[in-house]
């Protein structure tokens, strides 16, 4: 079981924009060549890639960080910085995306070969070429790099099947996904023999389809008893449910009170309502009496389910369950997919709040520490922009009503300034 895991959390991070560049043409018998700093370069996105020849997220555990390359700087001479590589990283078909924060599907690569980008790099800044008007011919002054923010996010792998095999543990499961594919699961005569999700083709006529065995069912399983806990989540995209029973018997149980109390540990877990199920009476060759499995055929038609007597064991009886199994999935809607937000943008810099300081008022938050680092203080005009977006951005109007007045002490990061209406 060590080497199949299925739920990880990691933390990601695109890549920064590269810094914009203040330069000034400097040539030989040219006095004024004006600015050409050029762009910062973007910073590299974080991309998942869905690769088939994965089945597990065991890497993950040894490797828990993925960040992405930063945007080079720009640099004299109008050169834009170049862009930071994107960071691919290779997942099993099947696995979601889940931002830990507040569980927001970032992505579901339900499709092999299927890639798509989780978080984006941070924009470069612009250079000071960028900033020249016929007013302003020698701006002394460029924009940051838009910075980007670590992201925790957890990964869970949802197997991809058509039909899932469900039931207690010694049901015969995983004998009849090697009878019915060229699967060749781990077969034993003890409980929890399959510790993992075990996956098969099943070929009828001119229609194949995926088929899974779901271990660890027990009583309790949609609390953690047994391995329920760990493997139901292998259930959710399944169309079909097949559930198998032991028609016989044979270690004293009743195959009713079997169905039942399985079916309430999905319903417990959260089984949507209307998923059709056909019960498998496994095992059939072990009852002699051929009344005892007929009026345990009109016990399953009464409760408005078919059930088909079966032996996974002598491999027979499976061709009336195939038959339906391939009607139904003609019928049944796609593999469920979960809706995903876009959050692939950078976070938006619009944050900022203000509170005080003894008397000194102190504005703090993502979007003044951009505006910050945007400024050249030694530069009139790139002083007189500060003071022209604090305005636009509303914050000279928030520092009134937080009861700043003409000459109180303003703080934003490690500098302070004097309030001026």
């Amino acid at each position: 079981m060590a080497s199949f895991v299925d739920r990880v959390k990691i933390k990601v991070k695109a890549g920064n924009g590269g810094n914009g560049c203040v330069s000034f043409h400097r040539e030989k018998y040219i006095a004024n060549g004006g600015p050409d700093g050029g762009d910062g370069g973007c910073g590299g996105n974080i991309v998942a890639l869905a690769d088939a020849n994965m089945h597990t997220l065991l890497d993950f555990r040894y490797t828990r960080k993925y960040f992405a390359e930063n945007g080079a700087d720009g640099s004299s001479g109008r050169c834009t910085g170049k862009n930071g590589e994107d960071l691919t990283i290779k997942i099993p078909v099947g696995t979601v995306f889940y931002r830990a924060e507040d569980n927001a599907v970032l992505a579901d690569m339900h499709t092999p070969g299927m890639r798509k980008i989780i978080l984006k790099g941070g924009r470069g800044g612009h250079g000071n070429a960028r900033f020249a008007t016929p007013t302003r011919q020698a701006p002394n002054f460029a924009k940051p790099g838009l910075k980007t923010e670590p992201v925790e996010i957890r990964l869970e792998l949802k197997t991809i099947a058509d039909v899932g095999l469900v039931g207690y543990p010694n049901v015969g499961k995983s004998t009849l996904l090697a009878a019915l594919t060229a699967a060749r699961p781990k077969i034993a005569n003890y409980h929890f023999t399959t510790l993992t999700p075990n996956l098969g083709i099943v070929k009828r006529y001119d229609t194949s389809f995926v088929l899974a065995d779901i271990p660890g069912l027990v009583e309790g399983a949609s609390e953690g008893v047994g391995l329920g806990h760990d493997f139901l989540r292998h259930v959710e995209r399944t169309r079909l449910l097949l559930h198998v029973v032991d028609a016989s018997g044979s270690e004293g149980r009743d195959p009713i009170e079997d169905f039942n109390t399985i079916n309430g540990e999905l319903k417990a877990y959260g089984e949507p309502a209307g998923r059709p199920q056909l019960v498998v009476l496994n095992k059939c060759d072990l009852i002699a009496d051929e009344e005892q499995m007929d009026t345990l055929v009109r016990a399953f038609d009464e409760l408005g389910l078919k059930a088909f007597p079966v032996s996974a064991a002598a491999r027979r009886g499976f061709e009336p369950l195939l038959n339906e199994v391939v009607r139904l999935l003609k019928e049944l809607p796609p593999t469920l997919t979960y809706g995903e937000t876009d959050t692939a943008e950078p976070p938006r810099r619009g944050d900022y709040e203000i509170t005080k300081d003894g008397s000194v008022y102190v504005v703090s938050g993502p979007m003044i520490e951009y505006i910050l680092d945007s400024v050249n203080f030694d530069d009139y005009e790139s002083m007189n922009w500060f003071h022209r977006t604090l305005r636009e951005r509303g914050i000279i109007d928030a520092l009134k009503n937080a009861g700043a007045g003409e000459g109180s002490t303003v703080r934003i990061s490690d500098t302070e300034f004097d309030f001026i209406q």
